[in-house]
C-alpha cells in the first residue's frame, strides 16, 4: 500500500470499519473495468464524484449503473449550480486523483451525497485512495464513514 492507501485505511478504521484494500495489477478508473475486474455488477461500483456546488466540493458516492441528474441534485439540495469539477479541484479537496477518490481519507469532511439505488447490493466496492485500489463495504458502512445523506441522484 501507499501514503494514499494508508490515509484511506485510517480514516475508515477511525469511523469503525476495517478496510480491506486490495491493490490491483492495474488502474481501474472507470466502474465497468472495477466490475470486470472484481467480477460484480457494475451497480455495486460506487464511485466517488467529485462536483463543483456553489464553490464547494460535493462528494456523490453514485452506483456504477447510474448517471447523476445535477439539475435533480441541485433542486434537492437548493443549490443555485452543481458542476463536474476539475481534476486540480478533485485533487484539492480530496488528495486524491480521478478514479481513485476513496469515499473518506480527504483533508477534510466533504458533505456528501450517497445514492440510494448503492442499498440493492449487500456488498459494493469503492476506490481506496489510488486509481489500482479497491475495498469493500457495505451500504451502511459507506453512509457511517461517509457520514452522507442517502438521496436519489438519478
Amino acid at each position: 500500500m501507499n501514503e494514499r492507501n494508508e490515509i484511506v485505511a485510517r480514516a475508515m478504521a477511525a469511523a469503525g470499519v476495517e478496510a480491506a484494500i486490495r491493490i490491483l495489477d492495474a488502474d481501474v478508473k472507470t466502474a465497468a473495468a472495477a466490475a470486470q475486474r472484481l467480477g460484480c455488477e457494475v451497480g455495486a461500483i460506487a464511485n466517488s464524484l467529485v462536483f463543483d456546488c456553489d464553490g464547494e466540493p460535493l462528494l456523490v458516492m453514485a452506483s456504477g449503473a447510474a448517471r447523476v441528474d445535477t439539475e435533480l441534485l441541485a433542486k434537492t439540495l437548493e443549490a443555485s449550480q452543481i458542476n463536474r469539477a476539475t481534476p486540480q479541484f478533485v485533487k484539492g479537496a480530496t488528495g486524491q486523483v480521478i478514479g481513485g477518490v476513496a469515499p473518506t481519507g480527504h483533508p477534510r469532511p466533504l458533505r456528501t451525497v450517497v445514492d440510494e439505488s448503492l442499498q440493492a447490493y449487500p456488498l459494493l466496492w469503492a476506490a481506496a485512495g489510488t486509481p489500482d485500489s479497491v475495498m469493500p463495504l457495505t451500504y451502511d458502512q459507506l453512509l457511517s464513514v461517509t457520514g452522507g445523506q442517502p438521496m436519489r441522484v438519478r
